[in-house]
């Protein structure tokens, strides 16, 4: 279950409510290399439970999520909150130039890590590393770290890219570590290793944007982020309960997390 402190996080609709009171939450996510990026964080974020998803993209892109989730606007308008990165490429940074100068919360995964000027970068952003990720972000931030080192303690890894980056980071793994500029530090896990497929890393970001948009007026990064990390580890309990999961499967169970928890 969802501790006490974090239940809040989980708001249900009030009659008061619009689209926009919600939340919105944009997408700068999936490429023509990796299109499935960007259909498996919008459906995770919808199933979170938010007002309205925008996605930007290629055009190819956006036809397949609209093929799968027809109520995603692909227009541009009013954001709360970015997801960014998940299945971009080197080549996509122009797309991510305006949301990195923005002021709106953000989630920086995946691609967007590297494309990332953390010096410039404008307002609070929570970082979703992997090993891997986290090894290259800090050999390019401080000094030169390998995947392996990342693995070996990845509690002073956490901890040394929230100083560098002024930001909280979300280290995945079975155990994964969340780490604030303040050096504050929790630990969930271990996860299920069910997780360890394509995609799910994808849908991970997206849970956690939806809960950044849904909660503007009170959050802790470091709590949103942990309210993040456990939807998506039950929901991949449940899944392994009947057989090996899939990315997509997984972000539709989200919602069953979701009404369960928020009750």
């Amino acid at each position: 279950m969802l501790p006490n402190r974090l239940q809040k996080y989980l708001r249900k609709p009030k009659t008061s409510d619009d689209k926009y009171s919600r939340g919105v939450v944009g997408f700068v996510t999936g490429s023509v290399s990796y299109p499935g990026a960007a259909l498996l964080g919008v459906t995770a974020a919808i199933r979170t439970g938010i007002g309205m998803v925008r996605y930007f993209g290629p055009e190819e892109v956006q036809r397949m999520v609209l093929e799968t989730r027809p109520e995603v606007v692909c227009e541009p308008g009013r954001v709360s909150a970015w997801v960014l990165g998940s299945g971009l490429t080197e080549n996509d940074a122009e797309r991510l130039t305006e949301a990195f100068e923005s002021s709106e919360l953000k989630i920086i995964d995946a691609g967007a890590l590297e494309l990332c000027d953390f010096e410039t970068l404008a307002g609070v952003a929570i970082l979703t590393p992997h090993a891997g990720e986290a090894a290259a972000l800090v050999s390019r931030l401080d000094s030169p770290i390998d995947r392996a080192g990342v693995e070996a303690d990845p509690e002073v890894v956490a901890r040394a890219l929230a100083r560098l980056t002024g930001q909280t980071v979300c280290l995945k793994g079975n155990v994964t570590v969340i780490a604030n500029p303040a050096l504050e530090t929790v630990l969930v896990g271990p996860n299920p290793a069910d997780l360890a497929t394509a995609g799910t890393g994808d849908v991970l970001a997206g849970i956690m944007g939806a809960l950044l948009a849904a909660n503007l007026e009170d959050f802790d990064p470091l709590d949103i982020a942990q309210t993040a990390v456990l939807i998506h580890a039950e929901a991949a309990r449940r899944l392994a309960a009947n057989g090996p999961i899939a990315a997509l499967d997984l972000a539709e169970e989200v919602r069953h997390v979701v009404a369960d928890w928020r009750n």
